[in-house]
């Protein structure tokens, strides 16, 4: 093996990679532009939403409710509720988001509850909607108020204290750290735009050093130096790998700082109270890269395969757009809630590293999941990566027409 023949490879393929628009764009100028946009337009908006939601009254309707006027005449002068007139096509007025919410009172509900019965009070609304469910929090806090208002006056009456109401407290009580809170919550995200910035990364340079030599007639030409064709290989590799790495780590730099500009932001705003701050140590930085490493090796090994089955840049594509959804799968498994690292889920490809990052944004080291996912990461990229030699080899491939 030729240090020397790879560096030069590298050097001379490195430097038209630079050349190329596309690779720029895609290694560089969309991790550092796209995700703080992202970030801070899709922060920007929720908190847009949130706040227009939290201030603006909620249009509910009362259906029923003629004989228990108390309970409706709390519910007009409600300041953050405005009732509307009664309607027959309430439900086709929450689906149309006209109204958020609609209030039905029982018959006999003021009188029934006197009596020391449980009429039941629905709210209906359009559910996940967020200006619905927040309409729905208001009117069951007033009702909720409304109740206990009326137990107080019962307990008075009979001279009993008003803690029997409520004779114990339950409290939630958070004992993990801000940080691994945080990390819980983002964890998964930031894993997940590791994985798929690898691949990314990694996408256009594979295409164009194997089905773009192809297509420009170029292939031929470096074939025919006296430079073996394994260290050919590896200096093209190498550039597909330095590629993929770069647009990884610039992604996640990114990512920290939109974060912290966001979390900074959200502390000196009322809807920005208790959302947990993501930061992340240098170890744990570290501890990410050394993790995606294997897997950029892994894609990019994958990608400059099947990119030389193409006889053109554009053909290449084709092969290799479905590569991206095969990505996505596993590699967003670890946002979703209630899916944890397993010995069995440590050999499954992307996944494996996908829950084993989210586990180490939170500060949580599993020696023995790391070392046999990292392990095992290599033993599949070592054999994709001797796949592509195998490819270099191979007339037929090199020089399908």
């Amino acid at each position: 093996m030729s240090l020397r023949n790879i560096g030069i490879v590298y050097r001379k393929e490195l430097t038209e990679a630079l050349r190329d628009r596309r690779t720029l764009v895609s290694s560089i100028l969309i991790p550092l532009v796209l995700f703080p946009l992202l970030t801070f337009g899709i922060g920007f908006a929720f908190v847009a939403i949130a706040g227009e939601a939290t201030r603006e009254p909620s249009k509910i309707m009362i259906l029923g409710g003629d004989d228990s006027q108390g309970v409706v005449q709390q519910l007009r002068a409600a300041k953050n509720l405005r009732v509307v007139p009664r309607s027959a096509d309430f439900v086709d007025l929450i689906s149309d988001k006209k109204i958020r919410a609609a209030v039905e009172i029982p018959p006999g509900f003021e009188a029934a509850v006197a009596r020391g019965e449980r009429p039941e009070v629905k709210i209906l609304i359009f559910k996940d909607d967020l200006k619905s469910t927040l309409s729905a929090t208001r009117v069951e806090k007033l009702f909720t108020e409304f109740r206990d208002d009326m137990v107080r006056r019962r307990l008075k009456a009979e001279n009993l204290p008003d803690n029997l109401m409520k004779p114990f407290d339950v409290e939630q009580q958070n004992v993990v750290s801000d940080e691994k809170v945080a990390g819980e919550s983002y964890g998964g995200l930031i894993t997940y735009l590791v994985i798929l910035m690898c691949m990314t990364g990694a996408m256009y340079p594979a295409m164009d050093l194997t089905a773009g030599e192809k297509e420009r007639g170029t292939m031929e030409t470096i074939l025919s130096s006296p430079i073996d064709r394994t260290h050919l290989v590896f200096g093209k590799f190498f550039v597909v790998l330095t590629a993929s790495l770069a647009t990884a780590t610039l992604s996640v730099i990114s990512m920290g700082g939109s974060f912290a500009i966001l979390s900074h932001f959200a502390r000196g705003q009322s809807i920005g109270e208790g959302f947990p701050m993501l930061t992340m140590h240098p170890k744990t930085v570290i501890a990410v890269f050394v993790m995606a490493l294997p897997v950029a090796v892994l894609f990019s090994a994958v990608l400059m395969t099947i990119s030389l089955f193409a006889k053109t840049f554009k053909e290449a594509q084709s092969y290799l757009t479905p590569m991206t959804f095969v990505v996505i799968v596993p590699a967003i498994a670890a946002v979703l809630p209630g899916i944890e690292l397993t010995s069995k889920l440590a050999l499954v490809p992307i996944l494996n590293v996908s829950l084993l990052c989210k586990e180490l944004v939170t500060g949580t080291y599993h020696w023995n999941y790391i070392a046999l996912i990292f392990f095992g990461t290599c033993f599949y990229a070592g054999i994709a990566l001797f796949l592509a030699v195998k490819m270099f080899q191979r007339e037929s491939v090199l020089f399908s027409s």
